[in-house]
């Protein structure tokens, strides 16, 4: 089984233009002189040699290093996406608009106003096919808590609740929970979410740290992959490879959009075959009040038999800067607010004036076929990468010197999680509107900005813990109009199995941690 997995693994990644790259925590090897000769006419053929400009200089383990840094990039094919990404190809007609459309009836569902019938009907197949361990989780999970005054991956953080769980710690438990609700429904004996963690290499090995550190949480190691998502070269503003250090190529991560490539190069779809997977459910780390394999969505999703769902909250306002989730030009697809000008934000739904006509703000949680996902070597080389022009240290081969230039002196390439959305028909997607104040609460700036911080995540989840006590009978009481209760997963899922709190009084901020 393993020897298959593999030879299919090796050959989807020659489809993509990448080799298996060397096992984690194996040290490099040096090359024989063939294999560099063959290597060194690979770049010099593309013009890329300059990477090679140091080489004869380093140690032994440097060389093998750098060697190996190299032969995992395909340098005709770097030439080609830097290429395109900087001479993207031009419309028919520069002066054609995209046609932009909600997206049709049939496609979407909302929480907000679906029938308590269709709901159930949903959370309950969804469940059933968590019990029938036929649904994973893919987390997306490679930034740095950098914006927060962290150097650790994003998910160890503490965003201050009573019990000082990390969000890796609220999403583990949730998964917990799921399996729990789903085997006392069904009587399943073992019912299994595998978790599939995707991380940056920053962040891989913290990460793998973490998980060990606090017993992964509960849940079984074997059943939590830890895989890293890819990285690519550094470009210079006149098309050549950078190098960081005069052993070392500058690269940056490729993106959310790079999750397709690191799931096969990773072996990752593989394992979800092997494990009889159907139904994947993919998120950030950085969302507190996710629900993690949600029953609901999933059961809706496979419902519809599309190979992408999406979950959206509702725009704010005409002015909120989100991405939007409609049909362009007839397929599913993300406009981002920068492209769409006031009049179209500012339309009316024709249905319900009050509402928005583009109100589906992206949130990047999204529901995948595993057809879809065995799919991405077929179609991953026609993800476009988009282009962000940085400001790169690199080594100036002329002076054999490291430069910290003070302008933008080159680019960095990557992909984007939803470029594959125009890839599907619109009866292949849907799209299933969530309320914000349940769902979407994400944490990108630090302690004291007073939107989408510590303190705003941790206001929502006890926010949403207080409402659920209320509805199951309790009676939260406190000084502080703000002070709210945690529910800790293990307890509530989604705010079921609260009945035990019926005519209690509970003083805010309370944790609810077990039942008594």
């Amino acid at each position: 089984m393993a020897a298959a997995i593999k030879g299919g693994v090796n050959s989807m990644l020659e489809m993509l233009h990448l080799s298996s790259g060397s096992a984690a925590g194996v040290q490099p090897q040096q090359p024989s002189a063939e294999e560099l000769d063959e290597l060194r006419k690979k770049y010099q053929a593309t013009g890329q040699e300059q990477v090679f400009a140091f080489y004869d200089t380093l140690t032994s383990a440097a060389k093998a290093t750098l060697y190996q840094q190299l032969v995992d990039f395909d340098p005709d094919y770097i030439n080609k996406i830097t290429e395109k990404a900087l001479h993207p190809p031009k419309p028919e007609s520069e002066d054609s608009k995209p046609k932009l459309e909600q997206l049709p009836a049939t496609a979407t569902s909302s929480v907000i106003d679906s029938e308590d019938e269709d709901l159930k009907q949903w959370h309950d197949s969804g469940l059933k096919l968590i019990a029938d361990n036929e649904v994973a989780v893919v987390l997306m999970a490679g930034g740095q808590g950098t914006r927060l005054g962290s150097s650790d991956p994003k998910g160890c953080f503490d965003i201050g609740l009573p019990s000082h769980k990390s969000l890796f710690q609220l999403q583990a438990e949730r998964i917990w929970k799921v399996q729990h609700l789903a085997h006392k429904k069904y009587g399943k004996e073992e019912v299994i979410v595998p978790w599939y963690v995707m991380t940056s290499g920053p962040t891989r090995r913290p990460t793998e740290e973490f998980f060990k550190k606090h017993n992964y949480f509960g849940l079984k190691e074997e059943n939590v992959v830890i895989f890293e998502q890819g990285v690519l070269p550094c470009i210079s503003n006149d098309g050549k490879i950078l190098l960081e250090s005069k052993g070392k190529v500058a690269v940056a991560p490729d993106g959310n959009g790079g999750l397709y490539t690191a799931l096969i190069k990773s072996g990752v779809v593989q394992d979800m075959s092997r494990r009889g997977i159907k139904h994947i459910h993919a998120y950030c780390v950085d969302n507190c009040l996710v629900k993690v394999a949600d029953p609901t969505f999933i059961g809706f999703s496979a419902s519809k038999d599309v190979d992408i769902a999406t979950k959206v909250v509702r725009k704010r306002n005409a002015k909120e800067s989100v991405g939007l989730i409609l049909q362009k030009n007839g397929k599913p697809d993300v406009v981002e607010y920068s492209e769409i000008d006031a009049e179209t934000a500012e339309a009316k739904d024709p249905h319900n004036h009050e509402l928005l006509k583009f109100r589906a703000a992206n949130i990047v949680n999204h529901y995948y076929s595993y057809r879809f996902l065995e799919s991405i070597p077929e179609w991953a080389n026609r993800l476009p990468h988009h282009v962000a022009r940085k400001k790169i240290p690199y080594v100036d081969i002329e002076k054999a010197e490291t430069i910290k230039p003070e302008k933008p002196n080159g680019i960095k390439l990557e992909q984007f999680v939803f470029d594959c959305f125009p890839f599907l028909s619109m009866d292949k997607f849907a799209c299933m509107e969530v309320k914000r104040e349940d769902e979407f609460s994400p944490l990108k700036n630090a302690k004291g900005t007073g939107e989408d911080d510590p303190d705003t995540s941790k206001r929502d989840i006890l926010d949403q813990g207080r409402k659920w006590v209320r509805a199951a009978g309790g009676i939260v009481v406190s000084e502080d109009k703000d002070s709210g209760v945690e529910v800790s997963p293990l307890i509530s899922y989604g705010g079921e199995g609260l009945d035990f709190l019926k005519g209690r009084e509970l003083k805010a901020p309370a944790v609810i941690e077990k039942e008594d």
